[in-house]
């Protein structure tokens, strides 16, 4: 069954995302990063310039040919069902990702923002219904720092 996890009362989701990103890249786990398109371009453009002395590698389904997505650890994606790989799904977006089932981790970030937290109390409900252990990291919270 999916791991499902919430990180909560991010400042900033693309720039948290990209933190994230270069940790999990790290580990060496493959990641596919879904939300709206306007999200995902802004994600792209910071991971190019977020950090001067690393690269993570990655690309964007909607410009991308097939064979570099299966190549990519890190795969953005309006959609995550034709995901090239199954590892981590890290959901940026305001509804829960279709197929995140298959995967075998889902991380949904959430910003401070009244209306985001309310989207993922009904995301929260959502996987807790279906039965999934969800594990909450409160980013207001010192140890989670």
């Amino acid at each position: 069954m999916t791991e499902v996890a919430f990180h909560f009362n991010v400042p900033d989701k693309v720039a948290y995302a990209c933190r994230l990103l270069r940790k999990v890249h790290r580990t060496g786990a493959r990641v596919v990063v879904t939300g709206d398109p306007g999200m995902l371009r802004s994600l792209d453009t910071e991971l190019w310039s977020f950090s001067a002395l690393e690269f993570i590698p990655h690309c964007y389904t909607a410009s991308a040919q097939p064979q570099v997505v299966e190549a990519t650890p890190v795969v953005l994606a309006d959609s995550p069902r034709a995901a090239p790989h199954l590892d981590i799904l890290v959901n940026l977006g305001e509804k829960v990702p279709e197929s995140f089932e298959r995967f075998e981790r889902l991380i949904e970030v959430v910003t401070q923002e009244p209306e985001d937290r309310v989207l993922a109390r009904g995301r929260w409900k959502h996987y807790a219904d279906r039965g999934y252990a969800i594990k909450r990291h409160d980013l207001a919270q010192p140890e989670a720092r």
